[in-house]
């Protein structure tokens, strides 16, 4: 049976009280062995807690962190103790929770339940779901009058009044499946002549078309591989099954030479359109395309202008403007985010102002010649405290729930709709002398030596202090947003389609500055933040280019 150790909590500073006193008495000789063990004891601890951090932020970069909420983070740093306390602002002391009794199915049934003043959930009618008719936009609309009446007939119940149109129409919607490409087989009849033998074959109907494949199978394709990361192999099974073949080799050569056409003009549209928007946010992560690796292997250079760079990297931008859907936009290469983002703001007009630039803190983001307005991102601020949160609970509480508040402003604006000017003036009433205290208190960790500078609590209150100034650009200029959170998760869906796009892996597939075609996971992306259909979005630039002699 495992014996239960008693875990004693020594405070340094007791310590070294205690042996200012041995000292006092006994000598400085006596003293210092035992000052010195102190000390490399203090340093072997942090030594390990550090190791801590490290095997800790392996496991959230393989396995993923399921959220980051406050609740969730200060809940998981309380789990050792067995009892694990709801932590959120809304169950703080200032927020009594009420615990209503449980309801039971006779209170339902007679209305709800009288304590908690809540009225029982309706039944929906059978065949209502939650989805409205209205977004079934890609069903055809089949317009059904009714059999027997007409717009002004006799009223066939009181047979006094007549009956009139509803401006609103009953909708019924049936759905029915199919594979993802279908087709039609044109069976032309053909005659022969008994006499002279010659064969006359019937002609196809204009609705066929030139071409076997029409615009919108490539589409289809497109949306399926880079929208939804379903493999070659897959679709071709699911098209076999389904009496359409449709071979992986086919389905490549479909995408690929898509490309060539309508998604390459339209991405250079959507670059000139993002380069004229209010705000832009950047970022990149690291990426693997099968021939950059082999130049690196070989010791080949990358880029000519930087013989020495061996990584590869996707940038992703978000560009937001007013009046207009957010665009989305991929570069895959070994250029680093500022330096994609410098060729994009290339196209912008010189009349207009300054952009805002939201990206993380590091410097390959920002180069120093870009014309623009930086913001860093106060999610990877809150991060570094996020992972030190076991070993340092008091402090890490205090930090998230002073931005937990800023965070609630920041939706309440959302909530309200609020104008970019509307939404400072709340911040600067609310949020501002929170992040003052913040700061305040943060300061006087460092200048009254309550942490460790180069420790792991002491590096993420430097970040904080360092770039202040760019994370709380938010109390001080309209429209300034908190963190870089839209393009991450844009970055996040690239980086798990992309791993297998054959695309980056085709030299035919570059642009003018060595960067991969992204094109088609950009369009579907813009075209998801519009609410367009994804497999339009791919289709009709494809279909508008004439097919080439």
């Amino acid at each position: 049976m495992k014996s239960n150790t008693e875990v004693i909590e020594l405070d340094e500073a007791d310590l070294e009280s205690k042996l200012d006193q041995i000292e006092a008495v006994m000598g400085v000789d006596m003293a210092q062995p035992f000052r010195l063990l102190l000390h490399w004891y203090a340093r072997l601890l942090g030594l390990l807690r550090e190791k801590k951090l490290s095997i800790r932020r392996l496991q959230r970069m393989v396995f993923g962190d399921s959220t980051e909420r406050t609740s969730s983070v200060l809940a998981s740093a309380a789990e050792p103790s067995g009892q694990v306390e709801d932590t959120s602002a809304e169950n703080s002391g200032d927020h009594p929770v009420h615990q209503e009794p449980p309801s039971t199915a006779d209170d339902q049934g007679q209305g709800g339940n009288p304590a908690s003043g809540r009225p029982a959930p309706q039944r929906r009618r059978p065949n209502h779901g939650r989805i409205p008719a209205s977004d079934y936009s890609g069903c055809a609309k089949v317009v059904v009058t009714h059999a027997s009446l007409r717009p002004g007939d006799a009223c066939p119940h009181c047979g006094s009044g007549t009956v009139y149109r509803q401006l609103r129409w009953s909708p019924v919607v049936r759905l029915k499946g199919q594979p993802p490409v279908t087709g039609q087989v044109y069976q032309l009849e053909r005659l022969r002549c008994g006499e002279c033998g010659d064969l006359f074959t019937a002609e196809l109907p204009e609705e066929a078309g030139a071409e076997k494949y029409d615009p919108s199978v490539a589409a289809t394709i497109a949306t399926l591989r880079y929208g939804e990361g379903m493999p070659w192999n897959r679709l071709q099974r699911l098209q076999q099954l389904a009496g359409v073949p449709l071979p992986a080799s086919d389905q490549w050569e479909q995408v690929r030479d898509a490309a060539e056409k309508g998604p390459r003009d339209a991405h250079q549209h959507l670059i000139g359109l993002a380069a004229q928007g209010d705000l832009i946010h950047n970022d990149d992560t690291t990426m693997r395309v099968l021939d950059l690796m082999e130049k690196t292997k070989r010791h080949q250079p990358l880029l000519e202008e930087d013989p020495e760079r061996r990584g590869v990297f996707t940038t992703g931008i978000v560009s937001v403007a007013k009046g207009r859907p957010d665009i989305v936009l991929f570069f895959t290469g070994p250029h680093h985010a500022g330096e994609n983002l410098r060729t994009l703001l290339e196209a912008r007009s010189q009349e207009l102002p300054p952009p805002i630039q939201m990206c993380d803190a590091l410097s390959r983001n920002m180069p120093d010649d870009l014309r623009v307005i930086i913001a860093n991102c106060l999610a990877h601020g809150r991060r570094n405290f996020v992972d030190v949160v076991k070993e340092f609970p008091a402090e890490v509480r205090y930090v998230l729930e002073c931005l937990k508040r800023v965070y609630q402003t920041d939706a309440e604006a959302k909530q309200q709709h609020l104008s970019p000017e509307e939404r400072l003036r709340l911040h600067q009433e609310q949020s501002k002398p929170v992040m003052d205290e913040l700061h305040g208190w943060l300061k006087a960790q460092l200048d009254d030596r309550l942490v460790e500078p180069n420790g792991s609590l002491g590096s993420a209150i430097s970040y904080m202090l360092k770039h202040w100034e760019k994370l709380t650009l938010f109390l001080r200029v309209p429209g300034a947003p908190l963190d870089n959170n839209a393009c991450e998760r844009i970055l996040k869906k690239a980086q798990a389609d992309c791993h297998c796009c054959s695309l980056l892996f085709d030299e035919r597939c570059s642009d003018k500055t060595g960067n991969r075609c992204t094109s088609q996971a950009g369009a579907m992306a813009s075209a998801s933040s519009a609410s367009i259909s994804r497999r339009r979005a791919m289709s009709e630039p494809i279909r508008r280019v004439p097919p080439r002699a």
